[in-house]
């Protein structure tokens, strides 16, 4: 068992994201097994959800004449435009269903705000708004994260960086990630990801 100051962070194991979702990453469902045996090392597991309303904003079918994986600028920035996805209550926005999800402490559902994506398990992508997790974890006594999920290059990219940015340690374990790699997101991501002091391993 590791420290009680350290929590497993699981990103986004949903179907949608897993192959023959509507979002699919490659070899998403593989990381299941190990991510469920990591889920008994840890006195704090979170699993994050990705939760958004029919029509969001950040899906390409909302903007006429968009495709998928084009850009559109958002009061908040760029973003990318997705596939719809983890459409609230859909079987394509729960959880895989190898996944555990009865060791998580706390399921926090994000995305769920129609007029603004949310990568970060810590703030929607205007990076202000907050979701709680970092005071739930604060509160719970943790310092140290450990990142797992998906997609390697967005959502956990997103919320690892968040969390050094916050103060916290923050490790990826990029064995138990896999990645979307959009025109050379991973190469990217992990530069950003190493440049905000987050720790990667495998």
């Amino acid at each position: 068992m590791r420290a009680p100051h350290e929590a497993l962070i699981v990103i986004d194991i949903q179907n949608d994201f897993c192959p023959e979702g509507a979002l699919a990453v490659a070899g998403g469902d593989e990381i299941v097994p190990r991510v469920n045996a990591l889920m008994d090392e840890f006195a704090v597991v979170v699993l994050t959800q990705d939760w958004h309303p029919a029509g969001h904003s950040s899906f390409a079918g909302s903007h006429p004449g968009a495709a998928p994986f084009g850009q559109v600028d958002m009061p908040y920035g760029p973003q990318t435009l997705w596939p719809d996805h983890c459409v609230q209550g859909t079987p394509g926005a729960a959880f895989h269903p190898g996944l555990r999800t009865d060791p998580a402490d706390l399921i926090l559902r994000k995305g769920f705000r129609p007029a603004i994506d949310s990568y970060s398990a810590f703030f929607e992508n205007d990076k202000t708004t907050a979701t709680g997790l970092a005071g739930y974890l604060r509160e719970r006594g943790v310092s140290d994260l450990t990142f797992v999920g998906l997609a390697t290059d967005f959502c956990v990219a997103w919320s690892a960086m968040d969390a050094a940015r916050l103060g916290f340690g923050a490790t990826v374990l990029e064995g138990a990630c896999r990645a979307i790699d959009l025109d050379g997101s991973l190469d990217a991501a992990r530069a950003a990801m190493r440049a905000a002091g987050v720790r990667l391993t495998d």
